[in-house]
């Protein structure tokens, strides 16, 4: 930006000029207050916490009317304006119109420099563009619903997923028995990862890597990487020193080297393919997928187990959901669709845990020219060139105004299931109120349908085998690339009889 465009900017920006338009008008957000819960942007003390910083663009926001309190703009030092909205409308019109059409939102790389720098740019995460769009179309057939659950595949499938999460709960299971103890106290969320590790190394790769291998080396190393790259995101320079002067550079060296062979491992069932790789259709080679295997391993795992984490922890301080869900999975010997489709409370409890506790808690996304969008009820806003926009699903999901008790019949920070069977009853599904859980729009989140075949595999089985009780009385969030229970999923846990 030359020095003349840039003090133009600030210019506006010192007289308070709005430089949004339109119907839904965003209001400014101040960069300093007394008493809020954070400055509203990351820096070296509050960056592990990105939900306080987005509530503080909601601090006081309540004064404000119409669309103001719902999207809020920072604006400073001659740098393009932040927009952070929690309007489900605008938030949809965005994810509608992002793509790699001309004067269409790219996805903001900005919150994922660190990211790329561990798993490599030419990635379906990270690309924009034609390599985006490219990647898609070899990314669409080996996720589509129509080839996951065709009966012939979906069973090899099932059956390779369901004995895998059996072993691992019956490790569990046996611990418990040898114990003695009617009732053990353990973190789920650790055993959930390792679980759906390997499902995806050994089930959907085709892969072979022992649980224990697993547990004690991979899975950690992808955990220690992915801390890593929220860090070096928000402070590189700060983190390589200090990781200069700690010693720990030869840790993290040896830790990328692990997830370097887990990639490979991945990568070896391509030939023979094994799993889903005799459905991926490319002339692509094995060097220019490492990228986004390495994505894949690390954002599906880190995303499946945020998604069952949750679900377990709700479901932890509502014994009566678990049982109606027992009741439903008792005698279910095969998870196929129809029986997955039939399961009700299973299937509430997982859209419910998608809407109050998304893994995928903001989409980043920035304007690439002058930009007017319009909401389906004929709201306009105009966004120039160069916005960062922030599209916080979190905070939408949770607001009164649009998922409270007099649109859905319960508050919106409740977890309530049967908030999905009210809203069915006067005709509105989930694709009427969108959570935005896989995402929405051209650039919705590929492994949705294998997730929600994990995830309800996983939550099914320990209802099954198990009841559970939360130690603590709330649950409080935690958020990096995802978001997760802060307890690590800590419960009472107690075999059924």
């Amino acid at each position: 930006m030359s020095f003349q465009a840039w003090s133009a900017r600030f210019l506006q920006q010192v007289r308070g000029v709005n430089p949004f338009a339109g119907d839904c008008l965003p209001t400014r957000v101040s960069l300093f207050g007394f008493g809020r819960p954070t400055l509203p942007f990351p820096h070296l003390w509050n960056y592990k916490n990105p939900i306080k910083i987005f509530e503080t663009f909601y601090w006081d926001a309540e004064k404000e009317t119409g669309s103001g309190k719902h999207n809020r703009y920072l604006y400073l030092a001659g740098l393009p304006p932040v927009l952070l909205t929690r309007e489900p409308a605008i938030i949809k019109a965005v994810l509608a119109a992002t793509g790699d059409k001309p004067g269409q939102f790219d996805r903001d790389t900005s919150p994922m420099a660190g990211i790329a720098r561990a798993t490599g740019e030419d990635s379906l995460l990270y690309s924009n563009g034609p390599v985006w769009r490219r990647q898609k179309r070899l990314s669409a057939e080996p996720f589509s619903r129509s080839n996951l659950f065709q009966p012939e595949k979906f069973h090899g499938f099932e059956q390779t997923f369901r004995k895998t999460v059996a072993e691992r709960l019956e490790t569990l299971r046996s611990h418990q028995q040898a114990s003695g103890e009617k009732v053990s106290r353990i973190q789920l969320e650790p055993e959930i990862k390792v679980v759906m590790l390997e499902m995806l190394v050994n089930n959907f790769f085709g892969g072979n890597v022992s649980e224990k291998e697993l547990r004690n080396r991979f899975a950690p190393a992808i955990e220690m990487l992915i801390d890593h790259m929220i860090s070096d995101t928000v402070a590189p320079v700060s983190l390589a020193l200090y990781r200069m002067f700690t010693g720990r550079n030869a840790i993290l060296k040896q830790k990328m080297a692990d997830f370097e062979a887990l990639t490979d491992i991945a990568l070896s069932g391509r030939a023979e393919g094994l799993g889903l790789w005799k459905q991926f259709k490319s002339d692509a080679t094995d060097e220019a997928l490492r990228s986004n295997i390495r994505v894949f391993l690390a954002g599906a795992m880190e995303a499946t187990t945020s998604f069952a984490s949750w679900a377990i922890s709700h479901l932890s301080h509502a014994s009566e959901i678990q049982d109606q869900i027992y009741a439903e999975v008792k005698d279910m010997n095969v998870y196929d669709p129809d029986n997955l489709m039939s399961a009700g409370t299973l299937n509430r409890v997982l859209e419910e845990t998608l809407r109050l506790t998304p893994a995928l808690y903001f989409l980043p996304r920035r304007t690439t020219v002058d930009t007017w969008i319009e909401t389906t009820d004929q709201r306009k806003m105009f966004l120039p060139k160069g916005t960062q926009l922030r599209l916080d699903v979190w905070h939408a999901n949770r607001c009164e105004e649009f998922w409270g008790k007099a649109v859905t019949g319960y508050p919106a920070e409740k977890f309530a299931p049967n908030r999905w069977e009210f809203l069915a009853k006067k005709g509105i599904t989930s694709r009427d109120m969108l959570h935005f859980g896989f995402g929405h729009g051209p650039r919705f989140c590929p492994g949705r349908f294998l997730g929600l075949l994990e995830v309800g595999l996983v939550v099914g089985a320990v209802v099954k085998m198990f009841k559970f009780t939360a130690v603590g009385e709330r649950t409080q969030a935690k958020a990096g690339v995802s978001t997760k229970p802060a307890d690590r999923v800590l419960v009472d846990l107690e075999l059924r009889t």
